[in-house]
């Protein structure tokens, strides 16, 4: 399916890709594009304005004679875009309506990727399937990449888990000083707040998050196209472990369409 024609309606369900050899060949006949952004709760922007400022973006990143040389390699895509998700319920607003808007805008079909059973029971239940031509399982995209490298997969989980402790720290600096600013909460222990550390599921989507830009960038011999649907990401999403794939240098800085950089461009 090329980029800007209309998928037809699917009828069969996804293709479920079991072996790393399909896995591998089939993606390789793309390029992979990943959206990161706040969920629902947190974003509350109409979808298709949203989707119609990434689409603009894209195809400026993508096909504009104007784009300059650190971004010169993402125009001229040859190979037909696969939109790559990442197991979220569809919602009215946030990155799943946002995402499943792009891939509309753009005519595109998707790959949806979901943690395996054993980690989140429900993740591939509830996970939004609209468009989705492929499906893989996070534990494949793990095998992928043992494949390429052994120890990627350590490593990563080691930068994310350190990640996850400067976080935690962060936070309860935050909470601290909080505590100390507010003297009414201060002196009356009724009032007084717990310190609630980082849920522990942010490492499992942390990971899934990581391992998908990763995987599908060694699958497709090094093609990405990773876009953010928020100027200024929080501290505290998951979206923003996107850091540890760029500080491991599993993603480059030029894979990244930076929301408020391409709106700016785009005034």
């Amino acid at each position: 399916q090329r980029e800007g024609s209309s998928p037809t309606m699917q009828i069969s369900p996804p293709k479920l890709l079991k072996d790393i050899a399909i896995l591998r060949s089939t993606l390789q006949q793309y390029h992979p594009l990943i959206i990161e952004g706040h969920g629902s709760s947190r974003d509350k922007r109409n979808a298709s304005l949203v989707s119609q400022r990434i689409v603009q973006s894209l195809h400026q990143r993508w096909y504009s004679s104007n784009s300059d040389s650190e971004t010169k390699s993402h125009r001229d895509i040859k190979r037909p875009i696969l939109l790559i998700s990442q197991g979220d319920p569809l919602e009215p607003t946030g990155i799943s309506a946002i995402t499943n808007q792009v891939a509309r805008d753009l005519g595109i079909y998707r790959c949806l990727v979901t943690l395996d059973e054993d980690i989140d029971p429900e993740h591939s239940i509830k996970a939004d399937r609209d468009n989705v031509q492929y499906e893989v399982k996070y534990s494949r995209l793990i095998e992928l990449l043992s494949e390429e490298d052994e120890g990627l997969v350590p490593r990563l989980e080691n930068a994310i888990d350190v990640e996850l402790k400067k976080m935690n720290e962060r936070k309860q600096q935050q909470y601290e000083e909080s505590m100390q600013n507010n003297n009414s909460i201060k002196n009356n222990e009724k009032h007084k707040t717990q310190f609630r550390p980082i849920a522990d599921w942010y490492k499992d989507y942390a990971m899934l998050q990581e391992v998908t830009k990763s995987a599908m960038k060694i699958a497709s011999g090094g093609e990405l196209t990773l876009v953010h649907t928020v100027d200024e990401i929080s501290d505290f999403s998951v979206t923003s472990f996107y850091r540890v794939g760029l500080e491991l240098g599993l993603v480059d800085r030029g894979d990244i369409i930076s929301y408020e950089a391409e709106r700016n461009n785009l005034l």
